[in-house]
Parts: C-alpha cells; structure tokens; sequence
C-alpha cells in the first residue's frame, strides 16, 4: 500500500469515529426525550385511571353544547 493510500484511510477512520460520536449523541438525547415522554404518558394515564367513572360521565354530562 502507498503512503498516500494509507493516509487516505486514516481520514476515513477519523470521519467515521468523529460521525459515530455525533449519532451517539443523538441516540442519547432521544431515548433521555423518550423516558420523559413515557413518565409524562404514565401520569397522565394513572390520572385518567383515578377519575372515577361518575366523575368523568357527570364533566361531560355538566358541559353546555357550544350551539346553546
């Protein structure tokens, strides 16, 4: 191999490292996003849960049409 192909290869190497550390990166904001969505969906699914079912019937039984 030549000189100048083996330098070639090292440029190569050094993009990919430097790429793989950015996706990295990036893999880790999303699943940090994806666990404060999954906490924000198990509140919000744990809130409609402790409703009681006369509650949640008489909120929308109580609510006037908006043609009225």
């Amino acid at each position: 191999m030549s000189e100048e192909r083996i330098i070639e290869l090292e440029i190569k190497a050094a993009y990919q490292e430097e790429l793989l550390e950015s996706l990295n990166s990036i893999v880790a904001q999303q699943q940090q996003q994806i666990d404060k969505l999954e906490e924000t969906c198990k509140l919000l699914h744990d809130k409609i849960e402790s409703l009681s079912p006369t509650e949640a019937g008489k909120a929308l039984q109580d609510e006037i049409p908006p043609h009225y």
